[in-house]
């Protein structure tokens, strides 16, 4: 069967309290609305009365929607306090509405595949968010914002055109998965080491040439061979060299301390032939 996007009566609440779904597999029991197609072009105001929303997915689906992408989010979003899910996946928003930073029960955020380069201030104010999806953006800077997201477990901002990213990173500390593939990475800040939590940590295809000292300390990552390809491939690297890296955390670890050591041996021998 076809899949159409036609445009429905959608002017008041009413009609919209009827698509209200109770049943999502993946959100049992929240009450969510599904929004696509051509009524994305025009947000009816009605959807913002509806405070008992819980789930808003506003993204397009498939081939036949791909047309009709949101450009803005209006100021009243801020109006539906109760959202724990908000999906804004693959539109053509250059700016988040700062009305967003209002919605502070939002437990998963999806914004990836638009045009985005930062974040409102204020959205350090999602306390409760966990799971935050910026791929496919372009982000030059880290948002120093997400570092004071303690909560926060899930962070994608693969696809970016990142150089660094902040020592204030390692706040995060109850982050399990960071994924920075395709980025323009060129070193890692120390800091990163504490972050040992993390469970899945990709940085395939950036710029890095080393990886800090302490990098062996991440001892959770999962190095399982379905990863291995995101984890550090289509990197520059020396030190180690990713021969080295595919071996695993424990080669990376030996390799490091084994060339700090080295270094250390070499001072000291350097500085007695100093006398």
């Amino acid at each position: 069967m076809a899949y159409i996007c036609t445009p429905r009566n959608l002017s008041d609440a009413r009609s919209l309290r009827r698509l209200i779904e109770t049943e999502d597999p993946i959100y049992y029991g929240l009450k969510k609305l599904k929004i696509r197609g051509r009524d994305l072009n025009e947000l009816p105001r009605s959807i913002f009365s509806i405070l008992e929303l819980e789930v808003l997915e506003l993204s397009p689906e498939r081939e036949a929607c791909l047309d009709f992408k949101l450009p803005r989010l209006p100021p009243a979003i801020g109006k539906l306090i109760n959202l724990k899910v908000l999906i804004l996946d693959t539109n053509e928003m250059q700016t988040l509405a700062s009305e967003v930073t209002l919605l502070v029960s939002l437990e998963r955020l999806a914004l990836s595949n638009n045009h985005l380069s930062s974040l409102p201030n204020g959205f350090k104010n999602l306390t409760n968010l966990k799971s935050l999806h910026l791929s496919n953006n372009e982000f030059e800077d880290f948002p120093l914002e997400l570092c004071d997201l303690e909560n926060l477990e899930f962070l994608d901002m693969c696809d970016n055109l990142l150089e660094e990213l902040p020592h204030q990173i390692s706040n995060m500390k109850n982050l399990h998965t960071l994924l920075l593939c395709f980025n323009r990475l060129r070193t890692l800040p120390d800091s990163i080491c504490k972050m040992t939590e993390l469970r899945c940590l990709w940085l395939g295809n950036n710029l890095l040439q080393s990886l800090p000292k302490n990098f062996g300390q991440l001892r959770n990552i999962d190095w399982d061979w379905r990863y291995i390809s995101s984890l550090l491939e289509g990197n520059p690297l020396v030190r180690p060299p990713i021969e080295v890296c595919r071996l695993g955390m424990n080669a990376i670890d030996k390799y490091l301390n084994r060339d700090m050591g080295n270094l250390t041996t070499r001072s000291s021998a350097s500085s007695g032939n100093s006398w």
